[in-house]
């Protein structure tokens, strides 16, 4: 037989061989199959080393032994939630399923402030810092060396050099252009960082895929914050391609408080390999007797044990009147999309503010190619105009609302270290319900009739998106 001819046989059964080792690793993960099969096939050998690098999925239980949770942290969760203490008593049956899903428990006695926007969100935080006694622990996807990065490193250095405790814990992608002159500025004063995934090793160890994105801040172990906003100053709308830049966060305290230290915490031990007893200055009992119900919801990479999308969809298939739901990027999994459409054919007020203006043109489209199916079942969908809408809020009814850093999309849902806080009290429903509604003033409705003429490039390029959304 021929050379060339052997050679394609090789070439054959190994062009066979990559497709099946993809069909083997993510049969579980159908639209992760689907993607990554097309890029195999289309660019063959090539796709699948790329596919090795960064797409493979880690077995579950290495996800769970290196990162967020193993069996002993739940143990050590169950032991710290005695001495905590405060667990509410839950009534209703939605409070009940969420607190069953979810590894911590809801807690009664909190109060929060909505956040609207950079400005009022950095005015809380940057105040708290400035009167902290004890300790500051950040946790951020994006920290960067601007205006609003130096104002956060003036306020670190200083604390530290007074002694007290400052710990930084930022994403080795989404603050890589973050530079050395600021990580050094917070070393020489004393202040502890680390970086969470950095990418030259976590490339080789098969993990850059899961990113940590969340933004949480506890100062003291009294308050917290959590929410969309990053550290930048495109957050108070200083970046001229996208102008003003809506988001939504939260500030927390009481017992909550005590489950945002005890994720960054398990963030800390990840990144710096360095593990922070539960000592009771970081988790100081609550002077609050009353306030509100607040259930704190962590979510890690993997298909299993997913408490993030347990919660949303709990949430939204227990709608009985509405389901307000705001989010930058849109690709939702088979269930969230599931639920929204059915309560739309419920008859249910199903809204979606997704942007008009993107800061990703790719995500943009692979979020419109979600669009005509949910408009067809019934869900209105608005584009923000104003400027870049970024808030992660969903309301539910007037019995629920979630503030957090999960967006609507499976790289949020799947694969990274995200984080919700949901809220169960009229009070900060009410001021939600009041931001979503001047959102809906400044955005459009996407017209079903109207949708459907679009350009048949833009169509076919939404198609191809679709397709590929789950690796974005």
């Amino acid at each position: 037989m021929a050379g060339w001819l052997w050679g394609l046989i090789v070439l054959l059964v190994l062009y066979t061989a990559q497709l099946a080792v993809v069909l083997t690793m993510e049969h579980r993960r159908q639209a992760h199959l689907t993607a990554w099969m097309l890029i195999c096939m289309a660019c063959p050998f090539v796709g699948f080393a790329a596919y090795l690098l960064i797409g493979r999925r880690k077995p579950e239980h290495v996800i769970r032994s290196t990162g967020i949770r193993s069996a002993s942290k739940r143990f050590e969760l169950s032991q710290a939630r005695s001495t905590i203490g405060h667990k509410e008593r839950v009534t209703s049956q939605l409070v009940k399923s969420l607190s069953a899903l979810a590894d911590y428990p809801v807690t009664g006695h909190n109060r929060t402030k909505i956040l609207t926007n950079g400005e009022a969100t950095f005015e809380a935080i940057l105040h708290a810092m400035e009167s902290a006694r004890d300790h500051i622990h950040l946790d951020y996807y994006t920290i960067r060396n601007d205006g609003i990065g130096r104002r956060f490193l003036d306020i670190l250095t200083d604390k530290a050099r007074k002694g007290i405790e400052v710990r930084v814990v930022y994403d080795g992608i989404g603050s890589m252009k973050l530079d050395d002159e600021y990580v050094q500025s917070l070393h020489k004063a004393g202040a502890a960082y680390a970086c969470f995934a950095p990418p030259r090793w976590t490339l080789l160890d098969r993990k850059l895929n899961y990113r940590n994105h969340r933004k949480i801040a506890i100062i003291d172990g009294r308050i917290g914050f959590i929410g969309g906003i990053n550290i930048g100053d495109e957050y108070i709308g200083l970046d001229p391609k996208l102008g003003f830049w809506r988001d939504t966060h939260i500030q927390v305290q009481g017992d909550a408080v005590h489950y945002l230290q005890e994720t960054f915490m398990q963030d800390w031990q990840l990144a710096k390999g360095e593990r922070l007893e539960r000592l009771e200055r970081y988790m100081p009992e609550t002077t609050i007797t009353d306030g509100e119900r607040v259930l704190i919801v962590p979510g890690e990479p993997g298909t299993n044990e997913q408490e993030v999308v347990g919660a949303l969809f709990a949430a939204m298939s227990s709608a009985q009147s509405r389901i307000f739901a705001a989010t930058p990027y849109f690709i939702p999994d088979p269930a969230i999309a599931m639920s929204l459409r059915i309560a739309a054919g419920r008859g249910l007020d199903v809204k979606l503010i997704i942007p008009g203006i993107a800061d990703s043109k790719l995500v943009l489209l692979a979020s419109l190619s979600y669009v005509h199916d949910m408009l067809e079942a019934g869900v209105r969908i608005f584009r923000y105009q104003k400027g870049f809408i970024h808030s992660k809020v969903l309301i539910v009814d007037d019995e629920l609302a979630s503030v957090g850093t999960a967006n609507l999309d499976m790289r949020s849902l799947y694969s990274n270290y995200e984080m919700l806080a949901l809220l169960f009290d009229e009070k900060p429903i009410r001021r939600l319900e009041h931001d979503f509604m001047n959102d809906l003033a400044h955005s459009e409705e996407i017209d079903l009739k109207t949708f459907v003429q679009r350009p048949a490039r833009q169509k076919a390029a939404e198609a191809i998106m679709h397709i590929l959304s789950p690796l974005l």
